[in-house]
């Protein structure tokens, strides 16, 4: 007699890629941290609050291990271990890569548990990715940019959200589907 299939348990193997996808996004958040100083602060430098266009790139850890595992915490793992690897490499932001870690992989996994866990396009991803980084923007405006004026909010958020939706929404679907066709997903 066959059991149903628990769509909700995880498996040995959605640990294991969680934790290959969380590791190897780490280490991408690792090369974004150095990179994206001289990449973007000097944007911000000039247009205030534009900075933010290449945040989604931090948020790649939880989409991506979401939109490939496709398990209730799978975002929030995901993003969670990414941000420690980042932190045990060294990172300028110290233990609050942690608090990062949990804020945007929650961003995301309230997304895809108001769709039930049923749904994992682009769509989806895009909106998770926007939540993600709307998660991220509002902690970054309330601990480093208090003081800021209306308008820089504003820039910074809307950058910040678009961001989620384009780098680390379509960007995750991309780099899912190129993971597809070259068969490193194959059970």
């Amino acid at each position: 007699m066959n059991t149903p299939v628990n769509r909700f348990a995880w498996r040995p193997r959605d640990i294991v890629l969680a934790s290959v996808v969380g590791v190897v996004s780490g280490g991408i958040f690792a090369l974004w941290n150095i990179a994206n100083v001289p990449i973007l602060e000097p944007l911000g430098a000039l247009l205030p609050g534009f900075q933010a266009l290449g945040h989604g790139v931090w948020l790649l850890g939880g989409l991506l291990t979401a939109l490939i595992v496709r398990r209730p915490g799978a975002a929030l793992y995901g993003e969670v271990l990414a941000a420690t690897v980042s932190a045990l490499i060294g990172t300028q932001w110290g233990v609050m890569t942690l608090v990062y870690g949990v804020v945007q992989g929650l961003g995301a996994e309230i997304v895809f548990a108001l769709l039930a866990y049923r749904v994992w396009n682009a769509a989806a991803a895009i909106a998770a990715g926007a939540v993600s980084a709307a998660a991220m923007a509002t902690l970054d405006l309330t601990l480093y940019y208090a003081g800021a004026g209306t308008g820089f909010f504003t820039i910074y958020a809307i950058s910040s959200v678009v961001s989620g939706a384009l780098l680390a929404g379509l960007g995750s679907v991309g780099i899912r589907q190129g993971l597809v066709r070259a068969g490193a997903l194959r059970a």
